[in-house]
């Protein structure tokens, strides 16, 4: 288990059934144990079915609709694999802009397995290095990225592993950049202070733009 406090920093899950159980119990539990806030989003309320391979698994409470969700409010973004949850997650518009606006906005993504497919149907892979579970290499090629065959790999914020016994270095990089990602955040506030007058505020994911794109919390509170 990590023993780097996470306190403060929120960390959204997306997944949906058919994600592949230690891919997300195994992160969940690890960064719940260094103190990150969690919340598991999905395309479907209630609860999720999760797998064990090809076998039926448990089952997983869902804390928020991904369409109701707003990329400003989360310092990271996990992806969790398994053969039909990101399957059905590229489907989904809604999923795939919550994605792409953690990649454009310069966030913290860790995708494992089949998790990078959603990165792939968001078009965010263009130009980075990563891995993945070995029957993807093709998909991330075409859509522009290179494949490394590697227990984890780092790209700038782009964290990726191939399969669920990659699963603790796969944490060990998630915990490690949440980390020093608080520490960098803490620095670049000090400097927007300085840099910018509270009345200009900075562009959140509504600028992206993009078909399902993210409603910020005030918009949100609006459309109530």
């Amino acid at each position: 288990m990590p023993t780097t406090s996470l306190r403060g920093r929120k960390v959204a899950f997306l997944a949906t059934d058919g994600v592949e159980q230690s891919e997300l119990t195994g992160p969940w539990k690890a960064l719940q144990a260094a103190g990150a806030e969690l919340e598991l989003l999905s395309i479907k309320p209630g609860t999720i079915q999760m797998v064990q391979h090809d076998d039926k698994g448990d089952t997983f409470p869902v804390d928020k609709l991904v369409a109701d969700a707003s990329s400003a409010d989360y310092a990271a973004l996990v992806l969790p694999g398994g053969v039909a949850n990101p399957d059905r997650l590229r489907q989904d518009k809604h999923a795939v802009q919550f994605a792409r606006e953690f990649v454009a906005g310069d966030k913290l993504v860790a995708a494992i397995c089949h998790g990078p497919w959603l990165l792939v149907e968001a078009d965010a892979v263009r130009g980075r290095t990563m891995t993945s579970w070995p029957s993807l290499q093709t998909d991330i090629r075409n859509a522009g990225g290179t494949w490394v065959d590697r227990e984890v790999q780092r790209d700038e914020k782009l964290i990726t592993s191939r399969k669920p016994s990659d699963v603790p270095a796969f944490v060990r990089a998630i915990t490690e950049a949440l980390a020093n990602g608080g520490r960098e955040d803490a620095k670049l506030d000090r400097m927007v202070e300085q840099t910018f007058p509270a009345s200009d505020p900075l562009p959140g994911p509504s600028t992206i733009g993009g078909e399902g794109a993210s409603r910020t919390s005030e918009q949100r509170e609006a459309a109530k």
